[in-house]
Protein backbone atom coordinates (compact mmCIF):
# COMPACT_ATOMS: atom_id res chain seq x y z
CA UNK A 1 0.00 0.00 0.00
CA UNK A 2 3.24 2.43 0.22
CA UNK A 3 2.57 3.57 -3.33
CA UNK A 4 -0.72 3.51 -3.68
CA UNK A 5 -2.15 6.93 -5.02
CA UNK A 6 1.35 8.24 -5.15
CA UNK A 7 2.39 9.77 -8.36
CA UNK A 8 5.67 7.77 -9.58
CA UNK A 9 7.48 9.27 -12.39
CA UNK A 10 10.25 6.36 -14.08
CA UNK A 11 12.71 8.09 -16.47
CA UNK A 12 13.64 5.28 -18.84
CA UNK A 13 10.97 3.21 -18.42
CA UNK A 14 10.52 1.32 -22.06
CA UNK A 15 12.84 -1.52 -21.02
CA UNK A 16 14.62 -3.94 -18.53
CA UNK A 17 14.47 -2.28 -14.66
CA UNK A 18 12.49 0.93 -16.00
CA UNK A 19 9.80 -1.78 -17.66
CA UNK A 20 9.89 -4.31 -14.17
CA UNK A 21 9.75 -1.15 -11.59
CA UNK A 22 6.84 0.41 -14.16
CA UNK A 23 4.50 -3.20 -14.03
CA UNK A 24 5.00 -3.23 -10.19
CA UNK A 25 4.09 0.30 -9.51
CA UNK A 26 0.89 -0.56 -11.59
CA UNK A 27 -0.04 -3.76 -9.45
CA UNK A 28 0.57 -1.19 -6.69
CA UNK A 29 -1.72 1.37 -7.41
CA UNK A 30 0.58 3.96 -7.99
CA UNK A 31 -0.61 7.10 -10.18
CA UNK A 32 2.24 6.49 -13.20
CA UNK A 33 4.38 8.57 -15.43
CA UNK A 34 6.40 6.35 -17.31
CA UNK A 35 9.14 8.18 -19.76
CA UNK A 36 11.73 7.38 -22.18
CA UNK A 37 12.68 8.28 -25.72
CA UNK A 38 11.90 4.84 -27.38
CA UNK A 39 8.23 5.89 -27.89
CA UNK A 40 7.08 3.49 -29.36
CA UNK A 41 8.20 0.73 -26.51
CA UNK A 42 6.77 3.56 -23.96
CA UNK A 43 3.41 2.76 -25.29
CA UNK A 44 3.63 -1.21 -24.84
CA UNK A 45 4.50 -0.68 -21.46
CA UNK A 46 1.65 1.68 -20.36
CA UNK A 47 -0.81 -0.54 -22.26
CA UNK A 48 0.55 -3.31 -19.97
CA UNK A 49 0.44 -0.94 -17.06
CA UNK A 50 -3.23 0.24 -17.78
CA UNK A 51 -4.44 -3.42 -16.91
CA UNK A 52 -3.37 -2.96 -13.75
CA UNK A 53 -4.21 0.31 -12.60
CA UNK A 54 -6.17 3.28 -13.78
CA UNK A 55 -3.43 5.95 -13.83
CA UNK A 56 -0.59 6.06 -16.46
CA UNK A 57 0.58 8.59 -18.99
CA UNK A 58 3.59 8.06 -21.17
CA UNK A 59 5.84 11.49 -21.95
CA UNK A 60 8.79 11.01 -24.29
CA UNK A 61 11.73 12.60 -22.68
CA UNK A 62 15.52 12.23 -24.57
CA UNK A 63 18.21 12.33 -21.25
CA UNK A 64 21.18 12.99 -23.96
CA UNK A 65 19.35 16.15 -24.93
CA UNK A 66 18.95 17.65 -21.45
CA UNK A 67 18.76 21.73 -21.32
CA UNK A 68 15.05 22.31 -19.87
CA UNK A 69 12.86 19.50 -18.52
CA UNK A 70 10.63 22.39 -16.91
CA UNK A 71 8.32 21.41 -19.87
CA UNK A 72 8.14 17.67 -19.07
CA UNK A 73 7.72 18.65 -15.28
CA UNK A 74 4.71 20.79 -16.26
CA UNK A 75 2.61 18.42 -18.12
CA UNK A 76 3.40 15.70 -15.54
CA UNK A 77 1.78 17.94 -12.54
CA UNK A 78 -0.88 18.51 -15.61
CA UNK A 79 -1.70 14.88 -14.91
CA UNK A 80 -1.25 14.82 -10.98
CA UNK A 81 -0.61 17.84 -8.88
CA UNK A 82 2.49 15.95 -7.01
CA UNK A 83 5.51 13.90 -8.00
CA UNK A 84 5.80 11.83 -4.83
CA UNK A 85 9.01 9.30 -6.77
CA UNK A 86 11.16 9.85 -9.25
CA UNK A 87 13.58 6.95 -10.17
CA UNK A 88 16.21 7.73 -12.55
CA UNK A 89 16.90 4.33 -14.80
CA UNK A 90 17.78 5.61 -17.80
CA UNK A 91 21.34 5.20 -19.21
CA UNK A 92 23.46 3.59 -21.81
CA UNK A 93 27.21 1.44 -20.81
CA UNK A 94 30.16 0.85 -23.01
CA UNK A 95 32.43 -1.79 -24.38
CA UNK A 96 35.73 -0.25 -25.87
CA UNK A 97 39.10 0.66 -24.15
CA UNK A 98 40.06 4.05 -22.89
CA UNK A 99 42.88 5.22 -25.40
CA UNK A 100 40.60 4.05 -28.47
CA UNK A 101 37.17 5.65 -27.32
CA UNK A 102 37.48 9.05 -28.57
CA UNK A 103 35.96 12.20 -26.16
CA UNK A 104 33.07 12.68 -28.28
CA UNK A 105 31.75 9.12 -26.93
CA UNK A 106 33.43 9.73 -23.13
CA UNK A 107 31.17 12.92 -23.36
CA UNK A 108 27.70 10.70 -24.88
CA UNK A 109 27.85 8.64 -21.68
CA UNK A 110 28.10 11.57 -19.18
CA UNK A 111 25.26 13.54 -21.40
CA UNK A 112 22.95 10.68 -21.08
CA UNK A 113 23.79 8.85 -17.82
CA UNK A 114 24.83 12.16 -15.38
CA UNK A 115 23.87 15.39 -16.67
CA UNK A 116 20.26 13.68 -17.99
CA UNK A 117 19.62 12.74 -14.81
CA UNK A 118 20.95 15.25 -12.93
CA UNK A 119 18.81 17.70 -15.41
CA UNK A 120 15.50 16.31 -14.46
CA UNK A 121 16.58 16.12 -10.70
CA UNK A 122 16.94 19.82 -11.08
CA UNK A 123 13.36 20.12 -13.05
CA UNK A 124 11.72 18.42 -10.16
CA UNK A 125 13.50 18.98 -7.19
CA UNK A 126 11.59 22.80 -6.76
CA UNK A 127 7.83 20.35 -6.57
CA UNK A 128 9.03 18.59 -4.10
CA UNK A 129 10.90 21.24 -2.16
CA UNK A 130 7.32 23.21 -2.17
CA UNK A 131 5.69 19.50 -0.86
CA UNK A 132 7.91 19.53 1.56
CA UNK A 133 8.24 15.40 0.60
CA UNK A 134 9.40 12.97 -2.11
CA UNK A 135 12.16 10.00 -2.87
CA UNK A 136 14.49 10.22 -5.62
CA UNK A 137 15.84 6.59 -6.30
CA UNK A 138 18.96 6.30 -8.54
CA UNK A 139 19.90 3.18 -10.71
CA UNK A 140 23.66 3.29 -10.21
CA UNK A 141 25.45 0.28 -11.27
CA UNK A 142 28.71 -1.79 -9.57
CA UNK A 143 30.59 -0.28 -12.16
CA UNK A 144 29.98 3.31 -10.46
CA UNK A 145 32.31 1.76 -7.17
CA UNK A 146 34.90 1.24 -9.32
CA UNK A 147 36.77 0.70 -12.49
CA UNK A 148 36.67 -2.50 -14.74
CA UNK A 149 37.98 -2.63 -18.30
CA UNK A 150 36.27 -1.93 -21.27
CA UNK A 151 33.99 0.98 -19.02
CA UNK A 152 35.84 4.45 -18.35
CA UNK A 153 33.15 6.09 -19.52
CA UNK A 154 30.32 4.39 -18.10
CA UNK A 155 31.98 4.07 -14.80
CA UNK A 156 33.11 7.60 -14.58
CA UNK A 157 29.40 8.56 -15.32
CA UNK A 158 28.18 6.41 -12.81
CA UNK A 159 30.74 7.71 -10.02
CA UNK A 160 29.50 11.02 -10.93
CA UNK A 161 26.21 10.20 -10.21
CA UNK A 162 27.14 9.01 -6.44
CA UNK A 163 28.63 12.34 -5.75
CA UNK A 164 26.28 14.34 -7.21
CA UNK A 165 23.05 12.67 -5.15
CA UNK A 166 25.08 12.08 -1.88
CA UNK A 167 25.65 15.55 -1.79
CA UNK A 168 22.11 16.19 -2.62
CA UNK A 169 20.81 14.00 -0.36
CA UNK A 170 22.45 15.70 2.89
CA UNK A 171 21.33 19.32 1.67
CA UNK A 172 17.51 18.28 1.25
CA UNK A 173 17.06 16.35 5.07
CA UNK A 174 14.99 19.36 6.31
CA UNK A 175 12.65 19.09 3.18
CA UNK A 176 12.06 15.40 3.91
CA UNK A 177 13.48 14.42 0.66
CA UNK A 178 14.89 11.12 0.43
CA UNK A 179 17.59 9.45 -2.00
CA UNK A 180 18.49 6.15 -2.25
CA UNK A 181 21.32 4.92 -4.41
CA UNK A 182 19.98 1.44 -5.87
CA UNK A 183 23.71 -0.26 -7.59
CA UNK A 184 23.23 -3.51 -9.32
CA UNK A 185 25.50 -5.95 -10.74
CA UNK A 186 24.32 -8.24 -13.58
CA UNK A 187 20.57 -7.94 -14.53
CA UNK A 188 19.34 -9.83 -17.32
CA UNK A 189 18.53 -6.27 -19.51
CA UNK A 190 19.64 -5.08 -23.01
CA UNK A 191 21.99 -2.63 -21.38
CA UNK A 192 24.90 -5.05 -23.15
CA UNK A 193 23.46 -5.52 -26.37
CA UNK A 194 22.48 -1.31 -26.21
CA UNK A 195 26.14 -0.49 -25.01
CA UNK A 196 28.41 2.06 -26.94
CA UNK A 197 31.53 0.52 -29.16
CA UNK A 198 34.26 3.18 -29.69
CA UNK A 199 32.82 3.59 -33.05
CA UNK A 200 29.57 5.08 -31.08
CA UNK A 201 28.00 1.49 -32.81
CA UNK A 202 26.09 -0.40 -30.78
CA UNK A 203 28.22 -3.94 -29.08
CA UNK A 204 24.67 -5.64 -30.47
CA UNK A 205 25.40 -8.86 -28.26
CA UNK A 206 24.35 -10.28 -25.04
CA UNK A 207 27.45 -10.36 -22.70
CA UNK A 208 28.12 -14.26 -21.58
CA UNK A 209 27.93 -12.77 -17.96
CA UNK A 210 24.83 -10.47 -18.13
CA UNK A 211 23.21 -13.79 -19.64
CA UNK A 212 23.82 -14.88 -15.96
CA UNK A 213 22.54 -12.32 -14.17
CA UNK A 214 19.42 -11.78 -12.38
CA UNK A 215 15.94 -10.95 -13.84
CA UNK A 216 14.74 -7.52 -14.37
CA UNK A 217 12.00 -8.39 -11.99
CA UNK A 218 13.76 -9.38 -9.48
CA UNK A 219 15.76 -6.32 -9.35
CA UNK A 220 12.73 -4.33 -9.11
CA UNK A 221 11.59 -6.42 -5.91
CA UNK A 222 14.80 -5.80 -4.35
CA UNK A 223 14.47 -1.95 -5.42
CA UNK A 224 11.00 -1.70 -4.42
CA UNK A 225 11.52 -3.23 -0.92
CA UNK A 226 14.72 -0.34 -0.56
CA UNK A 227 12.55 2.49 -1.49
CA UNK A 228 9.96 1.15 0.91
CA UNK A 229 12.93 1.23 4.26
CA UNK A 230 14.34 4.60 2.60
CA UNK A 231 17.61 3.11 2.61
CA UNK A 232 20.38 5.31 1.96
CA UNK A 233 21.88 2.88 -0.57
CA UNK A 234 21.14 -0.97 -1.76
CA UNK A 235 23.26 -3.80 -3.45
CA UNK A 236 21.84 -5.86 -5.80
CA UNK A 237 22.95 -8.74 -8.00
CA UNK A 238 24.53 -12.24 -7.14
CA UNK A 239 27.62 -13.03 -6.50
CA UNK A 240 29.55 -10.15 -8.32
CA UNK A 241 28.37 -7.63 -6.16
CA UNK A 242 31.17 -9.47 -3.45
CA UNK A 243 33.35 -7.50 -5.88
CA UNK A 244 32.21 -4.21 -3.89
CA UNK A 245 33.27 -5.33 -0.47
CA UNK A 246 36.80 -6.86 -2.02
CA UNK A 247 37.39 -3.57 -3.61
CA UNK A 248 36.84 -2.39 -0.04
CA UNK A 249 39.04 -5.00 1.82
CA UNK A 250 41.00 -6.73 0.02
CA UNK A 251 42.49 -4.09 -2.66
CA UNK A 252 45.25 -5.89 -4.10
CA UNK A 253 42.58 -8.86 -4.77
CA UNK A 254 40.53 -6.82 -6.70
CA UNK A 255 43.46 -5.42 -8.68
CA UNK A 256 44.43 -8.28 -9.89
CA UNK A 257 41.02 -9.56 -11.06
CA UNK A 258 40.65 -6.61 -13.13
CA UNK A 259 44.22 -6.73 -14.51
CA UNK A 260 43.17 -10.51 -15.48
CA UNK A 261 39.17 -9.90 -16.52
CA UNK A 262 38.84 -11.08 -20.36
CA UNK A 263 34.96 -11.61 -19.58
CA UNK A 264 34.35 -8.30 -21.24
CA UNK A 265 36.60 -8.40 -24.24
Amino acid sequence: MAFKDKSVWIIGASSGIGKALAIDMAKAKAKIILSSRNIEELKKVQEECLKLTDYCVSLKLDLEFNGDYSKEVGEVLSHYSTIDYLLLVGGVSQRSYAYETPESIDRKLMEINYFGNVSITKAVLPTMIKQKSGHIVVVSSIAGKFGWPLRSAYSASKHALHGFFESLRAEQVSNNIIVTMAVPGRVLTNISQNALLKDGSKHGKLDSGQEKGISAESCSMQIIAAIKKNKKEVLIGGKEIYMVWIRKFLPFLFYSFAAKSESNK
